[in-house]
């Protein structure tokens, strides 16, 4: 492999990674500064904001699925289902060892937190189609 291309493939990888991480939010940073330091705390901070992104996905695919009817609700479903599959393995190989019990605790969750937030922008630029009459 060429030194450029290697360059390349490791940035694009860089990317795909960032990419799919979130910036913390204000409460995951507090429960952070607040803990005791151990894994343990560390992994519930990051549980309580990969569940508050969770709860933001659904009440915005609530809203969005709440819009559709005929093809587009049939379509729509699909995809949320596809998705879900997605998202139940994006992130894993921070959680399988590797990369450590950080890996584990708090790039796993910024990852799958990441992710999450990504769907509900995209579910909140459907929503805005879908409010403009199409």
């Amino acid at each position: 492999m060429t030194r450029i291309a290697w360059y390349s493939a490791t940035l694009t990888v860089a990317l795909a990674l960032a990419a799919g991480k979130a910036a913390s939010d204000e409460l995951y940073d507090q429960c952070i500064d607040r803990s005791d330091g151990t894994n343990t705390a560390w992994g519930e901070c990051g549980s309580d904001w990969v569940k508050r992104e969770d709860d933001k996905l659904n009440a915005t695919w609530k809203k969005v699925f709440a819009q559709t009817d005929g093809q587009t609700r049939t379509d729509l479903l699909a995809e949320q289902r596809l998705w879900i599959a997605y998202k139940e393995g994006a992130c894993k190989f921070y959680a399988n060892g590797d990369w450590g019990r950080e890996g584990q605790v708090l790039e796993y969750a910024a990852c799958q937190a990441g992710v999450i937030a990504a769907r509900t922008k995209d579910l909140e630029g459907y929503e805005a189609f879908f409010d403009s009459d199409g």
